[in-house]
Order: structure tokens, then C-alpha cells, then sequence
């Protein structure tokens, strides 16, 4: 019990020390390989939360595994996908005024589908979604209320229905731009 609360307390103590970092809400826009609402807050000086929500296109060579029968096999899809994406950063400060690193990880889940072309037909298929990825990349903060976002997330994803499960290389390039709320 006393472990647990000493992790709450920390936690705590995490989300309130907010006092030197960049600023400590943003909301904008993400655009890219993922096009996105987004919002940005600062838990401590250096650890920041991010979450984007929108629409991914992702072109990728996949694997099938099929669940009745265990057929695998390789192919091509471009899934579209709603998804939520939310990453922890660390962000440090470079020797530009403004200019921040940053590297961190996260997660993405929402719903997919995608439509596939055969000699008997054409089929959509649908499909819940799941991944994790990585996030590197770098944040400029204006001397006005506004910063700009350059990342690159590479991931790994995992579609999944009844008939099938498809795993595939999940990356995504993006630039986005938010307003300083406070």
C-alpha cells in the first residue's frame, strides 16, 4: 500500500511541476501521412503528452494470417484508418531560442478498412486497429502564441477482424502546427 501511494503522490507531483516548461497547452493541426486534430500538454519541464485524432492512409506490404484455415500469406493494402494517437515526449531545449527536440513513444488504436481487388471481385473489408510507435523529431515555438511540429513515427500495426489478423511496418510523417492556449 505504501508503494502505491508513493506512485500516486510522484504522479502527482509530476502532472503539477509545470513551472519552466515551453508553455503548457497547445491545439491545432497535424497533417501528413496522418491528417489530425491535436493537442499538446507539458506534465513537467522536459515531459510532454500529445494525442492526434484523424484520418491515415497507409500504404503497406502486409501479412495475412487467416484464423479459420491458418493460410499466411504476403500482400498489398492501403488501409484508411480513424485513429487516436497519443505519445509521451521527453523534450529537450537546443542552443536555438525556440528550437526543441523531442523523442518519446506511444500508441494507436481505431477502425479500418480497406477495399481489395481479385479476379472475382472487389471486397472492403473493415477492420479494428492497434500499434505502438516511436516519435522523434523536433518543435519550434514562435514568439507569439504558435508552434510548428516536424516528426517522424515509425510503429508497428496490427489490423484484426473475424477472418483475418494483418500485421504490418506502421510509419508516419508529420508537420503539425498548434496554437499556445496558455
Amino acid at each position: 500500500m505504501k508503494k502505491i501511494s508513493s506512485i500516486i503522490l510522484l504522479i502527482g507531483l509530476i502532472w503539477c511541476a509545470n513551472a519552466q516548461a515551453p508553455y503548457r497547452h497547445s491545439i491545432g493541426a497535424t497533417l501528413g501521412n496522418m491528417n489530425a486534430v491535436s493537442y499538446k500538454t507539458f506534465f513537467t519541464d522536459n515531459i510532454a503528452f500529445s494525442v492526434d485524432a484523424g484520418f491515415k492512409w497507409t500504404l503497406t506490404s502486409a501479412t495475412y494470417h487467416e484464423k479459420q484455415t491458418g493460410f499466411v500469406w504476403h500482400g498489398t493494402t492501403t488501409p484508411m484508418t480513424i485513429e487516436v494517437n497519443p505519445n509521451v515526449m521527453y523534450e529537450g531545449s537546443t542552443n536555438v531560442n525556440g528550437l526543441h527536440w523531442l523523442a518519446g513513444a506511444g500508441l494507436s488504436a481505431g477502425y479500418a478498412w480497406s477495399t481489395y481487388h481479385d479476379t472475382w471481385g472487389t471486397y472492403k473489408t473493415y477492420y479494428g486497429k492497434l500499434g505502438v510507435n516511436a516519435i522523434g523529431g523536433v518543435e519550434y515555438r514562435f514568439r507569439f502564441p504558435l508552434t510548428l511540429q516536424a516528426d517522424f513515427r515509425p510503429g508497428f500495426g496490427l489490423l484484426f477482424n473475424n477472418h483475418y489478423n494483418v500485421t504490418y511496418f506502421d510509419w508516419g510523417l508529420f508537420v503539425g502546427a498548434r496554437y499556445i492556449i496558455q
